[in-house]
């Protein structure tokens, strides 16, 4: 394991992936190779940045309203989804397109709520990744509840491999000033619960540097809530999911919490609605732009004889078909239906809520009529 002294409290930076490309495989935060579909890693890595750059396109062109990009961060979100088991529960931001693609969520329903036309509505429980939460910081409160459920339930620490369940909480640096993970930290530390926190530091909370927010690392900060922290490079796929593969494992067991801090950067703004180079300058960018994970995993599965040319065509080739389906599928998306807001409200939606919703549906049926007669 290469270990890089940063200069925050001299706080060390695990890598298995030097920028170089180089593995680095010796150490404590170890990854046993065989046991990893390297070239998958960076098919999703492709797929991942592809989806973002096209939805940014389809917000330009005004087919979406708002597109939260996470360029630069492609490697953290893969990186961690891998280590995933089925029965783990994932609870994201915003900004977690990767995670959502490497669970199985269709890449046209990420699209749909930020064109308006899903309500933020998805059934959480078909690829046990949650909903998408806007509010900074609510999604680690929702973990540890479910967390909770989780060790009722006795599905934690049985030693059944299918039964026992880890929870992966995702946040970005800025969620770490709000209360709600503060609280979700000292909930999960008191009740020894099955939770990883994965914290993508970006360095920027929308234009607040992250020196503004804390004056040690991120990991550093587990801590003081009584459970361990671990700071891992990234832009390093490997890395990022050695760290979250331990600390998954640790969670299902019964071992408690984990805080990981993967140090990356968001290349682009923090939202299409947001312009960056009001805050920050166009050389750092340029620095973190050149420690592209994508450029480091093709230069490693390269170098080790672990991919052909042929195989990185074949991965373009998906990149271009799922861009054309992007595209088409945004356009083709259909207007929410007027009982839509109400299906996700309960597993089983009670009588007066069913009432309601029928009143709802003759109101807008009516209003419609209305518009139509004159």
């Amino acid at each position: 394991m290469a270990e890089v002294q940063t200069t925050e409290g001299n706080e060390p930076l695990h890598q298995l992936l030097t920028p170089d490309g180089t593995a680095e495989l010796d150490g404590t935060l170890s990854l046993d190779l065989t046991t990893v579909d390297v070239r998958a890693l960076y098919r999703d890595l492709v797929l991942t940045r592809r989806l973002d750059s096209e939805a940014i396109a389809l917000q330009r062109q005004g087919e979406l309203g708002l597109w939260p990009s996470l360029l630069g961060q492609e490697a953290a979100q893969v990186g961690a989804a891998h280590a995933l088991l089925d029965q783990d529960m994932v609870f994201p931001t915003y900004r977690e397109h990767g995670v959502a693609c490497c669970r199985g969520v269709d890449p046209i329903s990420l699209l749909g709520l930020f064109r308006g036309t899903t309500l933020g509505g998805w059934d959480p429980y078909d690829r046990n990744f949650n909903l998408y939460t806007l509010v900074i910081g609510a999604q680690t409160l929702h973990a540890v509840g479910y967390a909770m459920g989780v060790v009722r339930d006795d599905a934690v620490g049985s030693g059944d491999a299918d039964r026992d369940t880890a929870v992966l909480a995702f946040l970005g640096d800025g969620a770490l000033s709000e209360g709600e993970t503060n609280e979700a930290f000292i909930w999960a530390a008191t009740q020894q619960l099955p939770v990883v926190f994965f914290c993508q530091n970006n360095q920027w909370a929308i234009s607040a540097p992250y020196s503004t927010q804390s004056r040690i690392p991120a990991a550093r900060r587990a801590a003081g809530f009584g459970f361990p922290g671990i700071r891992v490079d990234g832009n390093d796929v490997l890395a990022c999911l050695a760290a979250t593969r331990d600390a998954l494992r640790r969670a299902r067991s019964g071992g408690g919490p984990t805080l990981i801090e993967a140090l990356t950067y968001r290349v682009n703004a923090h939202t299409t609605a947001d312009d960056a180079s009001r805050y920050r300058s166009a050389a750092e960018t340029e620095e973190w732009t050149g420690r592209d994970p994508l450029t480091r995993m093709h230069t490693f599965l390269s170098t080790e004889g672990l991919a052909d040319p042929d195989f990185f065509s074949d991965v373009d080739k998906q990149s271009d078909a799922l861009a054309e389906r992007l595209r088409t599928g945004c356009r083709a998306l259909a207007e929410p239906g007027t009982t839509l807001p109400f299906e996700h409200t309960y597993a089983d939606m009670p009588a007066e809520l069913r009432h309601q919703m029928r009143e709802h549906h003759d109101f807008v049926a009516s209003m419609e009529r209305s518009e139509a007669s004159q």
